[in-house]
């Protein structure tokens, strides 16, 4: 698939016996992360969409985080590399605010992901591949071995995958507020902060 950088594996799951399900998305009307509940019990969310199919998967808050800055530094590397045109900033015209497309119906949580660059079509290349209970083979991620976890694929061109990265990092901050003392989350009855002694801080305070 083009010329690859190094795939993401901060969170290597398994490999099934079955033969898996991949679902590819090459010109997605819209890939996006985004959250159900409220702060502080929210559960994390990557939804795809193209025409009439949609697919949503569920993962952890820092492996957004995760992908956001790494879809940052894979930009400035394809820069670098291969001369290739890439935003500093989102397009305002890709820029996506709108909620998750409803139903949100979890296909598979996620455990390993990967990432790289198409050079073909120019297009970086996200995959989310399903937890599943044995160790992850590396050589399944961004390939279409018939043995492996189930997988989605989307390709987004770099402004689209900038607008991506900006979405999911105001995703992944739109949680509890920090306390300014400590830096832990702040619930809505406050927490107990180590800085005051074991005071309980609220966000009022």
């Amino acid at each position: 698939m083009g010329e690859d950088l190094p795939t993401i594996s901060a969170w290597p799951r398994v490999v099934g016996a079955m033969a898996r399900v991949i679902h590819v998305f090459r010109a997605p009307d819209r890939f996006v992360a985004g959250t159900v509940g409220q702060p502080g019990d929210r559960t994390f969310y990557l939804q795809a969409s193209e025409q009439s199919r949609l697919i949503s998967v569920a993962l952890e808050k820092q492996q957004v985080q995760v992908l956001a800055e790494r879809i940052g530094s894979l930009l400035e590397e394809v820069h670098r590399r291969f001369g290739t045109d890439v935003p500093q900033d989102a397009p305002p015209d890709d820029l996506d605010t709108e909620p998750l497309d409803v139903p949100v119906e979890e296909e598979f949580r996620v455990g390993t992901m990967g990432l790289g660059w198409d050079a073909e079509s120019k297009a970086v290349v996200i995959e989310l591949l399903a937890i599943s209970e044995e160790e992850v083979d590396e050589a399944v991620v961004l390939d279409d071995t018939e043995e492996g976890p189930d997988a989605v694929r989307v390709f987004l061109s770099p402004s689209a995958a900038r607008a991506f990265a900006e979405r999911a990092d105001r995703v992944v901050n739109a949680g509890r507020k920090p306390c300014p003392l400590c830096a832990e989350p702040l619930d809505p009855d406050g927490h107990i902060c180590p800085r005051q002694n074991g005071y309980r801080r609220t966000e009022e305070d």
